[in-house]
């Protein structure tokens, strides 16, 4: 009865997306609120209170006062809201009540779909407001009382119904429903058989169509862990059957994985957080995520190789992988790529992201309708579609949830002022130096990333970090950029790396080894963040110039960092191959005209020892299934 009634609320939330995608959003906040309050309904069905327990009949009170409460909220800001945002109107107790109640609902729901620590920072960051004038010295504020911060939260579209709950209830939401079309339609399917066909011949072929497959679901995810979740399922047994170390192919896999969120055109829904939080169109935003994103999976699959011919890893067997004949098939591939037509038109003809987001759904659609016609998978296509929308609702539970609930930690942080007194003692801490104040920001922002998902991490280190860069000069896109990959890569940094947690316990196997393979493989991670403050070019600014000189210093880390890591030999002599990597990473690193031109000639030492390798990757008895 519960899960018919979870999959109705899904399907109808994601018609609400589609049609809101296509006729465009109701007012402001009517479409917040009347999006709220169906992913609280969703989310209090999905994750009941005390399921499968004595004490359900008490589950199901709170549940519906919840549900209840909620709805009551929206219902009112729904109903009113002509007079909220141009009356501005004074808190009374009723609206004390629902803000108290809307809160208590929104917190509850984080509880249970991503655990405690959110919604304890976002209590933490309520009780600052109300409580913080008791703090002597900077930390402390201003008096706040409880109505005021009614006004703040609830009565406005500064609080709970700000920016980060339209994106939520608009943009996100389209590109959610997107990515569900275009798995549900053979997307996922057409995803995962060219990541074989890509990577499944060459050493290590099992792990490298790991990271192929999950950057490519991960693009069109909003979660590492839900992405680890759902390919890793397929991916670490596949690695495991060909005797893969359980702890490496756990690490492939979680590392892939969050690589996906820092990699367009979804970023795990923080590009477009991205852009409203700075101003900038999306296409900004995207463009200045390729390079960085490139480079990261490049030093995956490079490392990935070194690993794999250093132990041996095996090949995927011939028959498991498909021919391209049947990957470029017209029937798979017109759908995917229609939508992705679809998408693109719609972008460059200037249309809203939701729009151009819908644009793409429509063509995939009709593609996939002309694509079935004479098919077996006709009669599916109605079952398809609604579980289609049915994923795409499910989905925006989480990150209708805690966007929600990120923007009343913000409203708080901007109502206290606290961010930009811990931006002013990290500067005064670090002597105003770039360097420090970088190395102190990206610590914390690995600290206060872990355990929250990527979109929930970066609005927080947002608020509270990036002006602390922005104010020793660094521009504003790539201090949000910096910090971002730090919040992101805290999934797979311990000692709370969550995606580790999830592939370890896919893979069978202890997580702190994990863990210790997944920072090798995502060491590049560490270093692309500043890379992106030392080089403009790598955000895509400016000039091609610029470009090109981000471009050749981030291929020389590729290649140097996994060969250092992985003591590639290069001269015969360990301390002096380690004295030519490092030489070449910092090379790599210093922003320098002469920089380029010994990154060439680092790149051509790179080139030999691909030719030292040959003799490893030759030898059949190394990587075959069946030896």
């Amino acid at each position: 009865m519960r899960d018919t009634a979870a999959k109705i609320v899904a399907v109808f939330i994601g018609l609400f997306v589609l049609y809101t995608s296509a006729a465009g959003p109701f007012e402001s906040l009517v479409q917040r609120a009347l999006f709220l309050g169906q992913v609280v309904t969703l989310a209090a069905l999905m994750y009941p209170l005390a399921a499968n327990s004595r004490l359900r009949p008490l589950g199901i009170i709170v549940d519906l006062a919840l549900v209840v409460m909620t709805w009551v909220a929206c219902s009112y800001i729904a109903l009113n809201y002509d007079d909220i945002m141009n009356a501005l109107p004074w808190a009374t107790r009723w609206d004390l009540v629902m803000t108290a109640g809307l809160v208590l609902a929104i917190l509850e729901m984080g509880r249970r779909v991503v655990g405690l620590i959110f919604p304890t920072l976002v209590v933490i960051g309520l009780a600052y407001a109300l409580l913080g004038h008791h703090i002597p010295g900077q930390l402390g504020h201003s008096q706040f009382d409880p109505y005021f911060v009614t006004e703040t939260l609830f009565l406005g579209d500064l609080g709970i119904w700000g920016s980060l709950l339209s994106i939520a209830s608009t943009v996100i939401a389209a590109f959610v429903l997107f990515g569900a079309f275009l798995l549900h339609t053979g997307g996922g399917d057409t995803f995962m058989d060219l990541a074989m066909r890509l990577g499944g011949k060459s050493p290590g072929g099992a792990a490298k169509t790991a990271t192929i497959a999950s950057g490519l679901f991960g693009m069109v995810s909003g979660s590492a862990v839900a992405n680890v979740a759902t390919t890793g399922n397929f991916t670490i047994p596949l690695m495991k059957r060909l005797s893969y170390p359980a702890p490496f192919a756990a690490a492939v896999e979680a590392v892939a994985s969050t690589g996906g969120q820092l990699a367009p055109p979804i970023m795990g829904a923080a590009a477009f957080v991205m852009a409203e939080i700075l101003g900038v169109s999306y296409v900004t935003v995207m463009v200045g995520a390729i390079l960085p994103a490139l480079l990261f999976y490049l030093s995956v699959f490079i490392t990935v190789h070194v690993v794999s011919v250093q132990r041996g890893l095996r090949i995927i067997d011939d028959e498991t992988i498909p021919g391209w004949a049947t990957i470029l098939r017209w029937r798979r591939m017109f759908p995917v790529l229609a939508a992705l037509g679809g998408l693109f038109v719609g972008i460059l003809t200037g249309r809203s992201v939701q729009t151009a987001a819908f644009f793409g759904i429509a063509a995939l659609f009709v593609a996939f309708i002309i694509a079935s016609v004479g098919a077996s998978r006709t009669k599916n296509m109605l079952r398809q579609m609604l579980s289609a929308l049915d994923d795409a609702g499910r989905g925006l539970v989480i990150i209708g949830i805690l966007l929600a609930g990120a923007q009343i930690l913000v409203a708080m942080i901007n109502l206290t002022g606290i961010g930009v007194t811990l931006s002013s003692l990290i500067v005064t801490l670090a002597g105003n130096s770039v360097v420090l104040v970088a190395i102190i920001v990206g610590l914390i922002c690995l600290v206060i990333g872990m355990g929250l998902p990527t979109t929930a991490a970066y609005v927080l280190v947002a608020a509270v970090l990036a002006p602390a860069l922005t104010s020793v000069g660094i521009a504003p896109l790539a201090a949000h950029m910096f910090v971002f990959y730090f919040a992101t890569i805290s999934v797979i940094t311990p000692p709370v790396c969550v995606a580790v947690f999830v592939a370890a316990g896919i893979a069978q196997t202890n997580w702190l080894p994990a863990a210790r393979e997944a920072v090798r493989l995502g060491a590049m991670t560490y270093i692309v963040p500043f890379m992106i403050l030392i080089y403009p070019g790598m955000i895509g600014q400016g000039g091609a110039m610029a470009i090109a000189e981000a471009v050749v210093s981030g291929l020389v880390l590729v290649v140097a960092i996994p060969c250092l890591l992985g003591k590639v030999p290069l001269t015969g002599h360990r301390f002096l191959d380690i004295a030519v990597y490092m030489t070449a990473i910092a090379t790599a690193l210093t922003p320098h005209p002469a920089a380029s031109g010994i990154a060439v000639l680092i790149l051509l030492v790179a080139w030999q020892i691909s030719r030292r390798f040959q003799p490893l990757v030759a030898k059949p008895n190394l990587h075959r299934s069946d030896r």
